[in-house]
């Protein structure tokens, strides 16, 4: 039970291994989940395995892995022998899909950084929600219009533990919702070194108002999402107290859980501090992440609706309610003090010693967008600063490039800042031979998706032999998800032309977001073409399953965003550990990474007052690279049957975009950056407040 109890194995390819081994078709009902996987495994299998000598010892060779794993070398101790411990706040965590509290990027991002904390042996705690229902699942009409269904998630069926007192009672902590008590139970993950908190508001001493408060991520409407908020900031630094954790450094990912700062203002205040030396305080000890240069993104809340639920908060704090409608408030805001909506990321900025934009570009689009925050300042001296996201490369790389690095360096995927520039000595046949693997792996798992319910509907889609180009993301307006679409006779012959091409789309809107269905409904209205369907798939239910074979699968990774609206973007960067090739716009990170080398920009730096002719003339860019460049370099062969110049431009990505995009880099970047400064302002672990 240790194994299936700690969640490295999400990223452990032999521990995971060696459940599938188990009972594959058990695995397979289990959706990839050990706990689940156990329980579904017969009596009699388990008899079998109980008097099979090389299983057994697998499985303590497995135990002794993880025990080194946990008890051994630290890199962070080892480099830096500063004291530290960190708190990170997150809405949502993407860890594994056998825990579905995430949505999309925020919380796989958030899942990567508790990752890449693991593995250099940084001291980091996670808090977040465990939301019952999670995000929705994704099921399409046969017109192609997103239909959404919610799973109930049973913590007692997963790898949580109900965190208890010492005189054995469920651990809670209480949080005032207008009036009324909340009160949330403390579940733990253990994400390899490092323990991930969730809170759980389902208990039944709680009203049915305040139990459904956990209960689907990023639904209903203001008011809820207010609650959340409370419950997750404020919550969330309770709990971290009552189970026993102390922080030296708070970092919160995304404005949703900076009432974590408000909460500390007010233990403090409670000790005796007055507000302004709380206030300095708590941003000497604050990071805020900001990941969206999108305005909608970012919630507001009106002023009455946070009198609701704040002005006994602010007396608590010492201070009026206007004053504490100032903490939230950005500059162009209307009205006299307090202002008439909290901005949750202007209190963001406003309760942080110390932020950042997530790529170099968003820190840029992040210093204009928040410069009237600090008034008298030129943007370019606002103090926001930038660290470009990564990705966990053993949770994203698959089995294929994998076994090329390890091959040459034994041990290459678990170590620290591993050498990048090996996969330049790689045999160009050795190389091609992987992508050609890979790709065949997604046809495979494409086809099977596409054959639920109907064994025989996808048996002929895609060609393991085609040039494969990989899209999955959210649907929103500014990603524009059906910019190929644009002239669809073109696209036709670019798929069935002499040198084809195909597509493998994935992505989901948010329920409320009827712009974004639309977007699907047209791709799907496109695919059903009978003489297309073998060329352009969409593939529902996009999950980090999904995701992670289809940037393992795709040769060429496209991404197309209106400049400069993509914070990040790290999809493509999956796809680059695994030997994909990028083909985007200049936003995010590959702003900073494209070289002219390791892949293609789509368009110029050159942002459009039109956006209708911005999509005109990025769309022209797409058709024109990949007539022109991208088919021709894939299918230009040796006689062997390689196609050099391809292959050379994949050892070009991993061996330049490999150390760029690891979650190794990203957090020694927040190591260095933000937590061992904040941490040395901040001596002393902060103790939790007298009640």
């Amino acid at each position: 039970m240790a194994l299936a109890g700690n969640l490295r194995w999400s990223w452990n390819r032999r521990t995971a291994d060696l459940f599938r081994a188990m009972d594959a078709q058990a695995w397979g009902r289990a959706g990839g989940d050990p706990m689940k996987a156990l329980h579904l495994v017969e009596p009699q299998r388990l008899a079998e395995l109980a008097r099979d000598g090389d299983f057994i010892a697998a499985v303590r060779d497995a135990g002794e892995d993880l025990e080194a794993y946990l008890s051994g070398h630290s890199p962070y101790g080892s480099e830096t022998g500063a004291p530290l411990s960190v708190a990170y706040f997150s809405p949502e965590f993407g860890v594994t899909e056998a825990l579905p509290v995430y949505s999309g990027g925020l919380g796989v991002l958030a899942g990567d950084h508790l990752k890449a904390a693991s593995d250099l042996g940084v001291p980091l705690v996670g808090i977040g929600l465990l939301y019952r229902h999670g995000y929705f699942l994704q099921h399409l009409a046969a017109d192609g219009w997103q239909q959404e269904s919610y799973p109930t998630l049973e913590p007692t069926q997963s790898a949580l533990r109900l965190l208890r007192t010492g005189a054995g009672a469920p651990l809670t902590i209480e949080v005032e919702l207008a009036g009324v008590l909340c009160r949330a139970a403390v579940w733990r993950a253990q994400v390899g070194r490092i323990p991930l908190l969730l809170l759980d508001s389902d208990v039944p001493s709680n009203r049915p108002d305040e139990r459904a408060v956990t209960d689907v991520l990023y639904g209903g409407d203001s008011e809820h999402r207010l609650r959340q908020e409370i419950l997750l900031g404020i919550g969330g630094v309770r709990a971290l107290h009552a189970a026993g954790y102390r922080a030296q450094v708070w970092h919160s990912n995304e404005g949703h859980a900076g009432f974590l700062g408000l909460e500390r203002i007010r233990g403090l205040v409670q000790e005796g501090l007055s507000f302004d030396g709380a206030l300095a305080s708590v941003r000497a000890s604050t990071i805020f992440t900001t990941h969206t240069p999108v305005p909608a993104g970012i919630d507001i809340f009106e002023r009455r609706l946070m009198e609701r639920y704040f002005s006994a908060f602010a007396q608590s704090c010492g201070i009026s309610f206007d004053e504490l409608m100032d903490v939230g408030r950005q500059g162009h805001d209307e009205g006299a003090a307090g202002g008439s909506r909290f901005n949750m990321a202007a209190m963001g900025f406003n309760l942080a010693g110390r932020a950042n934009g997530v790529s170099k570009l968003h820190g840029e689009v992040s210093r204009a967008m928040f410069s009237d925050l600090w008034p008298g300042l030129p943007a370019s001296e606002v103090p926001i600063g930038s660290i470009t996201n990564g990705v966990h490369v053993a949770t994203w790389m698959g089995p294929e490039m994998a076994g090329i690095m390890e091959a040459r360096r034994p041990g290459w995927l678990e170590t620290a800042a591993p050498d990048w520039s090996i996969a330049r000595d790689v045999p160009d046949d050795e190389l091609w031979d992987a992508r050609r693997r890979a790709r065949l792996r997604l046809v495979q798992f494409a086809r099977d998706r596409l054959g639920r319910g109907d064994a025989g509907a996808g048996s002929d889609a895609l060609d393991p032999e085609v040039l494969t180009i990989g899209f999955a993301r959210r649907f929103a307006q500014y990603k524009r998800g059906t910019l190929l679409l644009t002239d669809r006779d073109r696209l036709r012959r670019l798929l069935l032309g002499e040198r084809p091409v195909q597509i493998v789309m994935a992505g989901k809107a948010h329920p409320r977001d009827d712009g974004g269905k639309e977007m699907i409904r047209q791709i799907i209205g496109y695919t059903a073409d009978p003489e297309l369907h073998s060329r352009f798939v969409f593939l529902e239910g996009y999950d980090m399953e999904l995701g992670r074979v289809l940037t393992q699968g795709a040769d060429l990774w496209l991404n197309h965003p209106r400049r400069p609206l993509e914070a990040c973007g790290t999809s493509g960067m999956k796809a680059a550990i695994n030997g994909g090739i990028n083909c985007s716009i200049l936003d995010g990170w590959w702003d900073e990474c494209f070289d002219g080398a390791n892949g293609w920009a789509i368009g110029t730096r050159a942002i459009a007052h039109d956006p209708e002719d911005q999509d005109r003339r990025d769309a022209e860019s797409v058709y024109r690279l990949l007539e022109d460049q991208v088919t021709e370099l894939f299918y230009r062969r040796t006689p062997s049957g390689v196609p050099e110049g391809w292959v050379q431009m994949m050892k070009a990505s991993l061996a330049t975009l490999g150390p760029a995009v690891s979650g190794d880099r990203m957090m020694r970047d927040y190591l260095s950056d933000l937590y061992l400064p904040a941490a040395a302002v901040r001596q002393s672990p902060e103790q939790p407040p007298s009640k």
